[in-house]
């Protein structure tokens, strides 16, 4: 049996500390508080990858990256991004959309969205309208809900070259 596509979804998190820069898909959101990680932290960009790599089967984001690796302390996300869409074309696949949800009580993502659909579809080399962006509250319920923390679910299509 030929697989002509794969499904892969992701999910990570990240705490919301001062004196860091909060950046989702490299677009920088501002508000004095930023997400703590070895690498920028950028937490959409986290979960895209490791959405990437389950679809193609080459394990997750702390295979590929280790946080146990200097070369990576501070490193842009989105740059982590692309090499892992290069490993997942090497291995015969193209990625045809990516659908994301973005988990936060604040900041308001709503003004950010197009410029974060522009930054993946850039990146991703995806037309916007291949690139979905969702931002939900939890209701004050949750770390997300009490604003300690941001969450995203990625779900990506892969279709065989």
């Amino acid at each position: 049996m030929v697989v002509r596509f794969r499904v892969g979804q992701g999910f990570d998190v990240h705490a919301l500390v001062p004196g860091r820069k909060l950046l989702l898909a490299g677009v920088e959101l501002g508000g004095g508080l930023g997400l703590l990680g070895h690498s920028d932290a950028d937490v959409l960009a986290h979960a895209a990858i490791d959405a990437l790599l389950g679809a193609s089967a080459l394990g997750d984001i702390g295979a590929m990256f280790p946080d146990t690796d200097e070369r990576y302390r501070g490193a842009d996300s989105m740059q982590l991004l692309s090499l892992a869409l290069q490993r997942v074309r090497a291995q015969g696949w193209q990625l045809a959309n990516i659908d994301c949800t973005i988990i936060a009580q604040r900041p308001r993502i709503a003004p950010f969205v197009e410029a974060i659909r522009r930054s993946l579809s850039g990146t991703l080399a995806l037309e916007p309208s291949a690139v979905s962006i969702k931002a939900k509250t939890t209701e004050s319920l949750g770390f997300t809900g009490r604003g300690e923390g941001i969450a995203a679910l990625v779900i990506v299509v892969l279709q065989a070259e």
